[in-house]
């Protein structure tokens, strides 16, 4: 049983259970989020499609916590002329476990 949402501008599969990272939410730990934006669900037999969303089915998550990602390093060079620069960054994730799911 599973659902796909989309969630700030991206998509995600949503299983009972599990946790997913999502992109920065300004959500504090212990906080329950839903996501009413359920592009697909699946019960295992059948698969329900939303044109563009399925009704009445929605995820319901518990922010876990922040977390970063891996860092990302970005080198920018110029071949023949002495420029190179490396810098990076670590992204930044909400941990959310995913509490129940309604299929509509």
């Amino acid at each position: 049983m599973y659902a796909i949402f989309r969630a700030q501008g991206k998509q995600f599969r949503a299983e009972k259970g599990k946790t997913i990272q999502l992109p920065l939410m300004e959500a504090e730990a212990g906080a329950k989020v839903v996501f009413d934006d359920v592009l697909l669900t699946s019960d295992g037999e059948t698969i329900k499609a939303g044109t563009p969303t399925v009704k009445g089915a929605k995820v319901t998550g518990e922010v876990m916590g922040m977390t970063k990602g891996e860092k990302i390093y970005v080198f920018k060079f110029k071949r023949r002329k002495g420029y190179r620069r490396k810098t990076g960054h670590r992204a930044k994730f909400t941990e959310v476990r995913i509490t129940d799911l309604k299929l509509g």
